[in-house]
């Protein structure tokens, strides 16, 4: 099998819904990303093989097709467009990873973007004449209505056992570790409407949050604003090539990752979080990475320390602080660039922004550094990422 790198990594700041984005149709969100993308190579556009880009909002037409177009990419260079809600440019990521290895192709631009600003309403045909056309907020994740809950009961069900004030120093910490790093933040992101930086990032502090409405009370279970990550708009697209490509890209003195796994989950339909501590035990199994060996008391894994670097989605602050303690995370140690929290979750595209927040800390690390992404989508799927820095 041919072996797959990441030898490029850029995407658009993430801004609220609603915010500098507002205007902007989501294949034009991607198409500044996927050309920066090139150039930073110096590669042609004829000699790319494949576009493929995650999506869960823009009601279909292949948005990744109409992303290239704009790029300005040849007709005759395809694409393909993935929807696997959160997982979506985590998902593309893999699928790009695996046309390499196979030798089906060379080099691939793959990630993620979404538009909650643009997207489209939605509506269900009426089944009887006469009778009005039903709008939706969201699909069903599932086929069976008694296990098809919203995601915001999900994050509450999965905060259970964590106070509001927890939650809240986790949820400050995200927006305080972003602030610290953003320089090196902008240094990945390419203009787009102007916005060069993550626009909600802010110095939270406990007065602020102790003020954040209330979105969702289960018995003593609570979720406010300031722990939930809000609806947004970004891009996000990494360039995965085969070896020829990383050796160029290694001669040229620029940091290079290889793909060390990647691989889809799925799991309890309607427990995305514990779809996620699925994933990542599984992960540790298939690549030994972990020693199975060292549990405690619960079968919890004792050691991820050898990992440096980790990008866990941040959906709910609950959430993650969940995925931290069923894996033996350290709070402190994720996420050094901050998390969704403090950015934003632009669905079909968060998965991407870890993958390129993980590719740019991983280039301050030691050859050889392992570097993970993990996030999880409604339905019970998750997805999961590493990459060893070369």
């Amino acid at each position: 099998m041919n072996r797959a790198f990441v030898i490029a990594a850029r995407r658009t700041a993430v801004a609220p819904r609603g915010g500098a984005f507002r205007a902007v149709e989501a294949h034009d969100l991607a198409a500044p990303v996927l050309r920066a993308c090139l150039d930073e190579m110096c590669v042609a556009p004829d000699d790319l093989d494949y576009v493929i880009l995650g999506n869960a909002l823009s009601g279909g037409g292949n948005v990744a097709r109409l992303a290239g177009l704009a790029a300005g990419f040849s007709e005759y260079v395809p694409a393909l467009t993935v929807d696997t809600q959160c997982c979506s440019g985590l998902d593309a990521i893999q699928l790009a990873a695996r046309m390499v290895e196979s030798g089906a192709a060379e080099l691939v631009l793959a990630g993620g973007v979404e538009s909650f600003s643009r997207s489209p309403l939605r509506a269900v045909r009426p089944k009887a004449k006469g009778e009005p056309p039903q709008f939706y907020d969201r699909p069903p994740f599932t086929p069976w209505p008694g296990r098809d809950p919203d995601m915001i009961a999900v994050l509450a069900r999965a905060a259970k056992g964590y106070s509001r004030e927890r939650q809240a120093e986790f949820a400050m910490a995200s927006h305080a570790k972003a602030l610290a790093a953003r320089a090196r933040l902008e240094a990945e992101i390419v203009p787009v409407a102007g916005l060069a930086f993550d626009s909600f990032t802010r110095a939270l502090t406990p007065a602020l949050c102790a003020r954040a409405p209330v979105l969702y009370r289960d018995g003593a279970s609570e979720l406010d604003a300031a722990g939930v990550a809000v609806e947004a708009d970004a891009a996000a697209v990494v360039l995965v090539g085969s070896q020829g490509w990383a050796d160029r890209r290694r001669q040229g003195g620029r940091p290079v990752a290889e793909v060390f796994f990647a691989q889809s989950f799925g799991a309890a339909a309607d427990d995305p979080p514990g779809a996620l501590n699925y994933a990542l035990a599984q992960s540790s199994r298939e690549t030994g990475v972990m020693d199975f060996d060292r549990l405690d008391l619960y079968g919890h894994i004792m050691d991820w320390a050898q990992i440096p670097v980790v990008e866990l989605m941040e959906a709910s602050a609950g959430q993650a602080l969940t995925n931290c303690w069923w894996n033996g995370l350290d709070p402190a140690a994720l996420n050094r660039g901050g998390g969704a929290l403090a950015r934003g979750h632009p669905i079909g595209a968060s998965g991407a922004i870890l993958a390129v927040r993980q590719f740019h800390e991983l280039a301050r690390e030691a050859p050889g550094a392992l570097g993970l992404s993990a996030i999880a989508a409604a339905g019970g799927l998750a997805s999961v990422l590493m990459l060893q820095r070369l």
